[in-house]
């Protein structure tokens, strides 16, 4: 079982694999270029794990900001994580050993991996959320050191790589809308973002809009439950 377990929780991180693999490609070349090495980039990844707080993390250390304020904007950036977790509670409550990796490694990929409880026929299914989420944290970490090795060798522009992050968010949400039958949770998050937004401007709009998001989704759960069961 435990091979089983191991093979298809590999197969179910494959598309993690690529998107994060070039995406921690991204953090490691922009932490060498602003004067952290591959230790850094392998500490943090390894440590930290959280990819779009990594990229902003570089300007933090780079501006020499106070803790109070690294705190603040580590709560700002990753406050989503907050609700990923609340929805995880039962999914996670009887995993024994694997409990406190499982809670550090759930970033958005791997919790839209695990989200639906379900693990393959044959398998460990709390071993494989374990093996996911290890494999998924694996994959950033080489991505990251790789790319602080390619940015010390290789001589190229690294304008615009910060970028990249905000693109596997968009095609993250691209692939979801394609596949759901149902885009109510995604207007609500689209909605509700924008409104925040305009309300309380691109510094500040974050937590209130995952605030109204969830208030919104909590709202229509029953309406969003009725729909899931008719698709079946």
């Amino acid at each position: 079982m435990r091979a089983m377990t191991a093979k298809k929780a590999f197969l179910t991180s494959l598309p993690v694999m690529a998107g994060y693999i070039v995406l921690g490609m991204g953090f490691g070349i922009l932490a060498q270029r602003a004067g952290y090495g591959v230790p850094w980039s392998f500490a943090m990844s390894l440590l930290i794990y959280a990819g779009s707080m990594q990229y902003v993390g570089i300007g933090l250390l780079q501006g020499g900001v106070s803790v109070l304020a690294a705190a603040a904007a580590t709560v700002m950036v990753n406050a989503r994580h907050l609700f990923y977790s609340i929805s995880m509670i039962g999914r996670y409550r009887e995993t024994g050993r694997y409990k406190p990796y499982l809670i550090f490694a759930l970033t958005d990929e791997t919790y839209s991996l695990l989200c639906n409880g379900k693990a393959p026929e044959g398998t460990d299914p709390n071993l494989y959320c374990f093996l996911v989420s290890l494999f998924n944290h694996s994959y950033w970490v080489l991505g990251s050191v790789a790319g602080s090795l390619a940015g010390g060798i290789l001589p190229f522009s690294s304008k615009g790589i910060e970028f990249s992050m905000t693109a596997l968010f968009i095609a993250s949400f691209t692939e979801q809308w394609i596949v759901a039958k149902d885009h109510l949770p995604a207007l609500a998050g689209l909605l509700g973002t924008l409104l925040c937004l305009l309300l309380f401007g691109p510094e500040r709009f974050l937590i209130p809009a995952m605030l109204l998001i969830t208030l919104t989704l909590t709202l229509l759960r029953s309406r969003i439950t009725a729909g899931k069961k008719a698709g079946q």
